[in-house]
């Protein structure tokens, strides 16, 4: 059983033009990630899918595998996917979508996925990752259960995801909508792991339409709980933080200088 972890990363964003690119720490922003997945012992391999020859050549500078892809895919999951048709894979290998701009994800939380994906009791094709809220973090605004920019997953007895949104869920009615432990909500991590055979599936093929609660929720895995496709939420303890804004990029450099620096 071999898995792969291909890692997304586009060179134009809304919030953050090239973000990949940013080095203000001495790394490249992908390379930070490619280091955190090459530190997983699940991982084989590693290649970085891309469409812009900056992002190309920056992943080779650092000795990283990377791969050119079209420029229309509208999610990093088609990306992925196009990667995957050029591999010679198994039916029993993993691919695991890493997100190009999670430099501090949990390389344990990887091979967490992996084993879960992997577990002799459970045939499952998708997994993914979630956290609880931070018991003393914010119960309203941004980073609290009711920011729409978290996404929240709910999950049943099995640990499956009956359903991801970015609305406050489940809904507290007894406290008329107030955020008493933020604990009680899982906040999504956006980690996927995904066996070969859902790469064939019609849902996976890029151009295929969007489904009803996707458009909806601007959340494609809702797309496939929507065809019945069933996702396997691991639960980890480490909450790592994306780089969405220059903002956040910053804070992220702090954080590691200090640490290096410790």
């Amino acid at each position: 059983m071999t898995t792969v972890a291909v890692i997304p990363a586009r060179y134009a964003s809304t919030r953050f033009n090239g973000k990949p690119l940013a080095n203000k720490t001495g790394k490249y922003l992908i390379e930070h990630v490619y280091d955190r997945a090459r530190a997983s012992a699940r991982v084989d391999r590693i290649i970085v899918a891309t469409d812009d020859q900056r992002i190309f050549d920056a992943v080779q500078s650092f000795g990283g595998e990377a791969c050119m892809t079209r420029e229309d895919h509208r999610s990093g999951t088609d990306r992925i996917g196009e990667v995957v048709a050029g591999l010679d894979l198994a039916a029993s290998d993993i691919v695991l979508n890493v997100q190009g701009d999670e430099p501090e994800i949990d390389p344990g939380d990887l091979d967490r996925l992996v084993d879960r994906m992997l577990a002799s009791n459970e045939k499952t094709s998708i997994g993914t990752l979630a956290v609880r809220f931070d018991e003393d973090g914010p119960k309203s605004g941004p980073g609290s259960p009711a920011d729409p920019n978290a996404v929240k997953v709910v999950l049943d007895s099995s640990g499956r995801a009956l359903f991801f949104s970015r609305s406050l869920l489940p809904y507290p009615r007894s406290s008329e909508g107030e955020v008493l432990r933020p604990s009680q909500w899982l906040l999504h991590l956006g980690v996927y792991a995904f066996r070969l055979e859902v790469f064939e599936h019609m849902v996976f093929r890029s151009g295929g339409a969007k489904s009803v609660l996707e458009e909806a929720e601007s959340l494609e895995q809702l797309r496939w709980l929507e065809h019945g496709l069933p996702i396997a939420v691991v639960v980890v303890e480490h909450r790592c933080k994306g780089i969405d804004t220059p903002e956040d990029y910053e804070a992220f450099v702090t954080r590691y200088v200090a640490k290096v620096s410790a």
